[in-house]
């Protein structure tokens, strides 16, 4: 029993751990929650105008002198210039920023015979590719054409069934008007009678070696001026490489008809680049410049979409053109094309400004804009450096000014509310009610200080000034802030002891 008594327990030392724990918890708390009430004790003793505040609401410019109650609106986005409205915009050279050439893109205009039968021949040939391309951009929702039915003129129907009639086809609606027609021999080209109630022929040829592309091209002109229903032949001729300019032009010729028109596009060899992928230049087919070489080969999608696109445009009628890519970064159809695309322009629109257009309005907008804007000399532009070095050292000398301006005002008011604010600890001191040093004082009645301090030097200085008014909203700021800072302490203060009663319960 005696061993009982002088032994205590494992429990009676975790009660006595635990009770100096949490006496050591509560002894921190008190000193917390003591500091907390001489916080309060202080907002509640200190005079209202200690409180943060910025010493006067409104700042007038510095170089303001006179007392006029008239208030000037600056509006900082402007700038110094004012609003746009009144700011003289400088012109832009169309050769360094090709949007001051491009307008907004405007609708194009169609042909108004893109309905009936459209009938597509020259494809539909290897394993190795659908040749679907075309037949879905002809098929085109949002495009210019409304044909009742698209007819694959083919070599072997039962073969071209398999390569067009896909799941794709299904849902893009091709199915309700893709048609086959099967011609007399492989490679021939459609009869009259085939192209009976014919509305647009679209014809693929594909030339190299050994083809005869002048009588190809002919065989086609003849064929579509004696079938009645033809009104548009549209003709996309591959490796063209060996169409001189007298075969070309002749070739051209043969397609003149009032009874229907005509759309000839000659490209090099092909390959498989992605559409849209590289620029490219229009030429005249025919001419001297109108012909294409090995070397420049040119996208099979593209050229599907060239031939199908100059078949929507008005603009595309009875011509001939050569299409070739284009890979100087600095040639002009580069920078137009890549302009077109970049100001938003969709593939007809800008297929139709290069059919139109081209590169020779660019370049006489650059002409008409040098005459207009004559390009400065060296000596302008030593000139314009010279003149920007004293414009770069004027605004450095006026923002030295403003910023000695700014301080000496700074140092004036702060002299100023110093001042104000000794007098007062005099006064009050004089009136034995005065529990701080001085310098305790002039930092608890600061901000007050140096409202009467702005107050006194926009006084000396002429500028417009309202006492009373200004020192009353000054004081309701205080007081709300006083209020907001006694919300806090308090709720703070509650939150404290909150957290004691959880701690005496547990």
């Amino acid at each position: 029993n005696i061993g009982l008594i002088h032994k205590p327990s494992h429990r009676v030392k975790a009660n006595n751990t635990e009770a100096l724990r949490r006496l050591f918890d509560f002894t921190k708390k008190m000193k917390f929650l003591k500091a907390a009430t001489a916080v309060i004790a202080a907002l509640v003793v200190t005079p209202a105008s200690a409180f943060t505040v910025s010493p006067t609401a409104f700042v007038q410019s510095s170089s303001t002198r006179h007392s006029s109650p008239r208030t000037i609106l600056h509006i900082s986005s402007w700038g110094d210039d004012g609003p746009r409205g009144n700011q003289v915009v400088e012109e832009a050279d169309p050769e360094t920023k090709i949007q001051a050439y491009l307008k907004q893109p405007q609708p194009v205009e169609a042909r108004s015979n893109l309905d009936g039968t459209c009938l597509v021949s020259g494809l539909v040939k290897t394993k190795e590719r659908t040749d679907q391309t075309i037949f879905d951009l002809l098929n085109l929702e949002d495009s210019a054409f409304k044909f009742d039915k698209i007819v694959a003129f083919v070599d072997d129907v039962k073969f071209a069934k398999k390569r067009l009639l896909s799941r794709h086809a299904r849902y893009t609606g091709l199915l309700d008007r893709l048609d086959f027609s099967e011609a007399i021999a492989a490679g021939a080209l459609p009869t009259v009678e085939q192209l009976d109630g014919v509305k647009s022929w679209v014809a693929v040829v594909s030339g190299g070696e050994g083809v005869d592309i002048v009588s190809e091209l002919t065989q086609i002109s003849g064929t579509a001026k004696a079938a009645t229903s033809i009104e548009n032949v549209a003709v996309l001729v591959t490796d063209a490489t060996s169409l001189d300019e007298a075969a070309a032009k002749a070739a051209v010729e043969s397609f003149a008809s009032d009874s229907l028109s005509f759309t000839v596009i000659a490209t090099g060899p092909i390959n498989e680049k992605v559409e849209g992928s590289m620029p490219y230049m229009i030429s005249e087919l025919g001419t001297a410049n109108g012909t294409v070489s090995a070397e420049q080969s040119f996208s099979r999608d593209e050229g599907l979409r060239m031939i199908t696109t100059a078949l929507a445009l008005e603009s595309g009628k009875n011509k001939a053109m050569t299409f070739t890519e284009v890979t100087d970064v600095n040639q002009t159809e580069t920078k137009l094309v890549r302009g077109l695309r970049e100001c938003g322009f969709t593939r007809p629109q800008e297929i139709e400004h290069m059919i139109s257009k081209g590169p020779e309005a660019y370049m006489k907008a650059i002409e008409e804009f040098r005459t207009r804007v004559p390009k400065a000399l060296p000596q302008d532009q030593w000139w314009a450096a010279e003149q920007e070095k004293l414009e770069a050292k004027e605004r450095e000398k006026q923002k030295t000014a403003d910023k000695d301006m700014a301080e000496k005002k700074k140092k004036e008011i702060d002299d100023i509310a110093r001042e104000w604010a000794k007098r007062e600890y005099f006064r009050k001191c004089m009136a034995g009610d005065m529990p701080y040093s001085e310098d305790e004082y002039i930092k608890s009645v600061w901000d007050r200080a140096l409202f009467e301090g702005d107050l006194k030097y926009r006084m000396l200085h002429g500028q417009a000034t309202d006492e009373r008014r200004e020192l009353a909203e000054f004081k309701k700021k205080q007081e709300k802030k006083k209020q907001v800072m006694l919300e806090r302490a308090k709720a703070a203060m509650a939150d404290l002891l909150d957290e004691d009663d959880d701690d005496d319960e547990e």
